[in-house]
């Protein structure tokens, strides 16, 4: 029994390793509901986007707001009008801080990563993926919860 446990994980690991990292887009899509600007000015400290988004190049290494709010939100230099969307594209591996007015503190952080080429650079990602996506599921289950 034991032996077929560790059996298990060892082919995990081995497949963590292995196996090529690829998405079905590339692109990470973040959603500004609406009603979110009328519920901050009336006092709720509402977070509807992470304050961190982790991107990957290669990978997924595009960032897309949608604005469904009924006022202009603005993200970095850009100001999105309600109903548009706004794609920024990552080249370079960084940690860049942007203005972000659907955000309580007024920025957010976006990391882009290198691509994972080698297998403990791929397991360290898949790992971190698994992270991240437990952490944006509890942060809209919460966000929802409060509707």
């Amino acid at each position: 029994m034991l032996a077929a446990l560790a059996g298990s994980a060892l082919g995990a690991l081995a497949w963590g390793a292995m196996a090529p990292i690829h998405a079905d887009s590339r692109d990470r899509i973040f959603e500004i509901p609406r009603g979110t600007w009328a519920r901050r000015m009336s006092g709720d400290k509402v977070e509807i986007l992470p304050d961190h988004i982790r991107l990957t190049l290669g990978v997924r290494d595009v960032l897309v707001l949608r604005n469904r709010d009924a006022v202009p939100q603005i993200f970095g230099p850009t100001l999105m009008m309600p109903g548009q969307s706004f794609q920024l594209p990552f080249e370079q591996p960084a940690v860049y801080t942007f203005t972000c007015t659907a955000h309580a503190s007024g920025q957010m952080i976006v990391s882009v990563d290198p691509y994972p080429a080698n297998p403990w650079a791929r397991i360290s990602w898949r790992t971190q993926e698994l992270w991240w996506r437990a952490r944006l599921f509890t942060t809209h289950l919460w966000y929802r919860s409060r509707l």
